[in-house]
């Protein structure tokens, strides 16, 4: 059964910066398409990145473009999404999922919080 593992979330200035990485097991990670969405409750979960199984291909938000990089590291069965000038509205939950045809897998989440 596969698992998602997220970290590298926290409290940080708005302008900061805050990288998160999702460690994956139990599945093959180099053939699936991987994602970051985030969510806070009560609201709708937002689809902020998306990377094509070899890192060839990337797709971002229209919120996020600018200042969010997603990558991967095939070798390492990690995804990132390094998040560059924070801002308060990016204050969420952020989840990582891989996806491969029906096949799907979803992390624990790591909250993000940007506030001065």
């Amino acid at each position: 059964q596969g698992q998602l593992v997220e970290s590298g979330g926290g409290l940080v200035q708005p302008g900061g910066s805050l990288r998160l990485s999702c460690v994956a097991s139990g599945f093959t990670f180099s053939s699936y398409g991987m994602n970051w969405y985030r969510q806070a409750p009560g609201k709708e979960r937002e689809l902020v990145a998306t990377i094509s199984s070899t890192g060839g291909r990337t797709t971002y938000a229209d919120s996020v473009k600018g200042r969010f990089t997603i990558s991967r590291d095939n070798a390492k069965n990690t995804l990132y999404l390094q998040m560059n000038n924070l801002k308060p509205e990016d204050t969420d939950g952020y989840y990582c999922n891989a996806r491969f045809w029906a096949d799907s897998y979803w992390g624990q989440g790591t909250q993000v919080t940007v506030s001065s």
